[in-house]
């Protein structure tokens, strides 16, 4: 349990509420839950110009990033077809993927297909049902996509200033700024209830929010003097009680509250906002293929992690079709922007490639 290790540890409630964060992180989870400990270490697994542990913002937002590894990509030859959507994985007679047909109708042949979507997509949407094991099919339908996130961007005429450590004068960003900024982390039961109201379908009356401002370190991404806010609230569940959907109503009501609980913490908050953008759970799988709107592509708990991600006997990045591979966060070792499972799948496709 992450709050037996937090016990061990630490002493200051907000401090391990506040670290506690990082291990429900993305999950429809509470501190509670047994095995939350360990997506908490996850979090801080690896490391970052040489410091273990640390996390970074993307020079140019996070888009850049992608567009380094297309360029990386590009450079050694590949070719990249954007804004291409895949409506099926091509097969051969003997059940080999043969490569990808688009919607437009166009058909890309390769000996090998690696595929990033969620293991759902992949195996369940691309893939005739029959070219796949019974038991396979149902392991993917079952695994548990839950997701309690709703993401809202956030656009600002001024830096935020909290009341306990109000903004300087000349408007410039003070070192907390630039950090990873949470709230309503007092302590792990106001975690603990957030989670419970969600569980009943109802979103929780005093959100979790992590809250950064990417500007404040790169200043490209909003015009002199603005920025803009990230936000990351739990809990909300996909599916409301009651029958109710996600509609506009329902997100502005959500998002009105994440802004008062912010707004306790640095007055005026209200009053700097431009515009914003609120992604529920369904808004994050319409528009990015995360199912359940799951970031991780299916949750990090310790049933659905390792020798089990996606599928027992389907650890290691084949899939039961020969020639596919799933590279996604739905594989081994899991979310998280750090490109492991990425990396890893490309080294059993290159090793099986010297085969064929």
């Amino acid at each position: 349990l992450l709050g037996q290790i937090l016990d061990h540890w630490f002493e200051s409630e907000p401090l391990k509420a506040t670290l506690a964060t990082d291990a429900v992180i993305g999950a429809m989870a509470s501190p509670h839950t047994p095995g939350s400990g360990y997506v908490l270490l996850h979090h801080v697994m690896g490391e970052l110009d040489g410091r273990r542990g640390a996390w970074g913002y993307v020079a140019g937002g996070m888009g850049a990033l992608s567009q380094a590894i297309a360029h990386a990509a590009t450079a050694r030859g590949a070719h990249i077809f954007a804004e291409k959507a895949v409506c099926r994985v091509l097969l051969g007679r003997d059940g080999q993927a043969q490569g990808v047909a688009l919607q437009d109708g166009t058909e890309v042949r390769s000996k090998l297909v690696l595929s990033n979507a969620s293991p759902q997509i992949t195996f369940l949407e691309l893939i005739p049902q029959e070219q796949l094991p019974k038991d396979f099919v149902q392991r993917i339908q079952q695994v548990d996509t839950r997701s309690p996130v709703t993401k809202i961007n956030v656009a600002v005429d001024r830096l935020p200033s909290f009341l306990a450590a109000p903004n300087t004068r000349d408007g410039q960003p003070l070192p907390h700024h630039q950090c990873s900024i949470h709230l309503n982390c007092e302590d792990t039961q106001l975690l603990h209830q957030a989670f419970t109201e969600a569980t009943q379908g109802r979103p929780s009356s005093r959100p979790m929010i992590e809250l950064c401002i990417p500007s404040a370190l790169d200043p490209g991404l909003a015009p002199q003097g603005c920025h803009v806010v990230s936000l990351f609230t739990q809990y909300t569940p996909s599916m409301l009680a009651d029958g109710l959907s996600w509609d506009e109503q329902a997100k502005n009501v959500y998002a009105d509250m994440v802004f008062d609980c912010i707004e306790d913490y640095a007055p005026g908050f209200k009053a700097s906002v431009i515009d914003r953008d609120i992604l529920t759970p369904p808004d994050l799988e319409r528009i990015f293929g995360l199912p359940s709107g799951n970031i991780f592509h299916g949750g990090m708990s310790l049933d659905q992690l390792y020798f089990a991600r996606p599928a027992p006997s389907y650890s290691g990045y084949r899939s039961p079709v020969p020639g596919l591979y799933l590279c996604g966060s739905g594989a081994h070792p899991g979310g998280g922007v750090m490109g492991a499972a990425g990396r890893n799948a490309a080294q059993v496709a290159i090793k099986d490639f010297r085969h064929l």
